[in-house]
């Protein structure tokens, strides 16, 4: 499974229909958004990659339950952080600050995904990978990037954009 992964969108409507394109091109078998959409036009068009979806509330996301709607029209999985998944036997912890994740962190958790800072991470530790694909919200020029975690051999890769 290609898990595309994005962080900290920021209602970049240019940058959004970049990552649109993005990944739809690298056939992703499913996204996840690690926080700070901000907006519930961000889901929407990130809606139309056409692959479930899964994501976590930012520090700025104050339009909760309009981004709670939207996401339930186009059937995409929202909830609090840390949030926790389990895709082909393997356990996903999925949050926004990477200073959260010592508390939620559990032994079947073989991928963490986290956004907030917008720096790049891929540590590996004790056969979990950790990662943060760093900038897509348009900040800092030059370091757009989107990542793909193949989750069968735990590798991840960043795509700037």
């Amino acid at each position: 499974m290609r898990i595309g992964v994005v962080s900290d969108t920021h209602d970049n409507a240019r940058n959004v229909a970049r990552i649109v394109e993005v990944l739809s091109r690298a056939r992703v078998d499913r996204v996840v958004h690690t926080g700070d959409i901000t907006r519930p036009e961000t889901l929407a068009k990130l809606a139309e990659i056409d692959v479930p979806m899964v994501a976590v509330y930012g520090n700025n996301d104050v339009y909760r339950e309009a981004l709670a709607e939207v996401a339930s029209h186009h059937r995409i999985e929202i909830a609090e952080p840390p949030h926790h998944v389990v895709w082909e036997s393997r356990g996903i912890l999925v949050l926004h600050d990477p200073r959260d994740i010592e508390g939620a962190l559990r032994d079947e958790h073989r991928l963490v995904l986290h956004g907030h800072n917008h720096r790049r991470v891929i540590e590996r530790s004790d056969e979990r990978l950790i990662f943060n694909p760093g900038e897509c919200a348009g900040i800092m020029d030059g370091l757009n990037a989107v990542g793909i975690v193949d989750l069968a051999a735990l590798e991840a890769e960043v795509l700037l954009f």
